[in-house]
């Protein structure tokens, strides 16, 4: 193992973008190559991690280097390691902000640096010479923001092929669609297998400036509710429905938009079928995490069954994959819809596949579901608080259904066994990941499953 290798490995388990945390590690190699040789040095390395359970995954870990310790990037340090008798020391080159002008200097010239190829989109300015300041919110990936103009995601797990963020934009460029934020350019870097595709490794789209994620305009809506004690949720100054209806009609116009751009196919039977042997398998692997599932799981499993032997006509097409209250953003003129990748989590192939656009109606109506009674957590045995969170989720899940249905004449939530058996997967994906990550919130998805499976 190389010194460098030696200190990824300390270093990576601690980042809020590697995935495999608690995983138990078997081996890591690493290969960089210098994207640039100013001041700072800025190397890439692709990292090959192995797994004991014989999985592996490869991340791609841009580094800033320099000749001493700079006090102000110290929660950016990766470590030092001596070369012929000098001292160098590494920094995660996504925040150290001299590091990051090399990436859109790159993408304006179309360069090639060794494996890594930039693909300017050709259709707008991008802000050559700016510094990016890093988004710390995310998860998964990593963000820069260049000024007002330009954001730059950093794709930090490597998979061969294009990734669904690039191409579903690049696509729904020809639509002119106002509810998401252009494609300036992508990035690639060759696999090192030459028989695979490239990797995507990142892109950059319009920056939308003033705009407030729909997550935040959710709660505190619901704050400005649950404040009000003798009020109902269409009487609150804060009552977030309009919005809900304004974002029902966005998601219905972007589908629509990626149906026109993108693959289409009708579904049949084997589908139906496959798609509840799948939700059931979910199942069936998340009790052995989550055992309070258990006594939801026949009821469930009867909501599954109603899929596999459904006749329900549905079109299959390309569809968000992950769509939520923190996937959209309000702008001055209305929303606009984020991050098109799909689960992170999920192969490359699964996230490409055709499904039902009520996959993503189901991922919002969860997501109501949540913003409305993630503050009972607080407060668990609160009945007041419980039906007015009741109340909010349901007017605002009818208010996007509403929206969606007048844009695209087709009504999601009109009793579909297809939706509930999705609202049903989500939740129960929702149930590992809170015991995994935050128990005193697994509430929140089991009673939203009582409630699906009529115990309560």
């Amino acid at each position: 193992m190389t010194a460098l290798a030696d200190l990824l490995r300390e270093w990576m388990p601690g980042q809020r973008w590697f995935g495999s945390k608690g995983r138990e590690w078997a081996g890591i190699s690493e290969e960089g190559f210098f994207l640039d040789r100013g001041e700072p040095v800025l190397s890439v390395h692709r990292v090959t991690v192995s797994y004991a359970d014989g999985g592996s995954e490869t991340y791609l870990v841009p580094l800033s280097w320099r000749d001493h310790a700079v006090e102000d990037l110290s929660a950016a340090f990766v470590g030092s390691v001596t070369n012929d008798g000098r001292e160098s020391f590494a920094y995660d080159a996504m925040r150290d902000r001299d590091a990051t002008t090399p990436w859109l200097i790159h993408l304006v010239n179309a360069s090639t640096v060794g494996p890594m190829h930039f693909h300017p989109a050709g259709v707008a300015y991008i802000p050559e010479g700016l510094p990016g300041d890093i988004v710390s919110t995310e998860q998964s990936n990593t963000s820069l923001v260049y000024g007002q103009e330009a954001i730059f995601k950093l794709f930090r797990r490597l998979e061969p092929g294009l990734n669904p963020d690039v191409e579903i934009h690049d696509a729904l460029r020809r639509t002119e669609n106002e509810h998401i934020a252009p494609l300036l350019g992508h990035i690639e870097i060759d696999d090192p297998d030459p028989a695979e595709p490239p990797a995507t490794v990142a892109m950059l789209q319009t920056f939308v400036p003033n705009a407030s994620d729909g997550w935040r305009l959710a709660t505190a809506s619901v704050r400005d509710l649950y404040a009000e004690g003798d009020l109902h949720a269409d009487e609150v100054g804060g009552d977030f429905a309009a919005d809900s209806e304004r974002l029902g009609a966005a998601t219905a116009s972007v589908h629509n938009d990626m149906a026109k751009v993108l693959p289409t196919e009708p579904a049949d039977r084997d589908w139906y079928a496959t798609v509840a042997r799948q939700m059931g398998e979910r199942l069936d692997a998340a009790i052995e995490i989550v055992p309070q599932l258990a006594e939801h799981a026949d009821g469930i499993r009867r909501i599954y069954a109603a899929v596999a032997g459904s006749t329900e006509p549905v079109v299959r097409q390309r569809v968000h994959g992950d769509l939520h209250l923190g996937q959209v953003l309000r702008t001055a003129t209305g929303w606009i819809v984020l991050d098109f990748e799909g689960e992170p989590a999920r192969p490359l192939a699964a996230r490409r596949e055709l499904d039902s656009p009520l996959r993503d109606v189901a991922g919002m109506l969860r997501s109501f579901d949540y913003a409305a009674r993630h503050m009972l957590v607080e407060q668990p045995d609160d009945p007041q608080r419980a039906y007015r969170a009741q109340e909010w989720a349901e007017r605002n899940r009818a208010a996007y259904c509403t929206g969606y249905s007048n844009a695209s004449g087709i009504d999601p939530c009109g009793g579909s066994p297809l939706l509930r058996a999705f609202e049903a997967d989500k939740a129960v994906y929702e149930c590992v990941y809170e015991a995994r990550n935050r128990p005193h919130w697994l509430m929140i998805p089991l009673n939203s499953l009582s409630r699906l499976t009529g115990q309560d």
